[in-house]
């Protein structure tokens, strides 16, 4: 019984954070292009732009 004074507040604590976390992800628009964020990776002239561009600011 006693622990549920210390358990009963972390998880209070855990969800406002964890949906502090996802306000500020949706608020980012991190989630707005997710179909192109997972097939990124399959096109390689992309990698050479953003390889490019990299050195170019150095």
């Amino acid at each position: 019984m006693e622990s549920l004074f210390i358990l009963v507040p972390l998880a209070t604590l855990f969800v406002i954070v964890a949906v502090s976390i996802f306000i500020w992800a949706v608020r980012r628009d991190q989630f707005e292009d997710l179909n192109h964020e997972g097939e990124r990776i399959l096109f390689e002239e992309d990698d050479e732009e953003f390889n490019s561009s990299k050195k170019s600011k150095r």
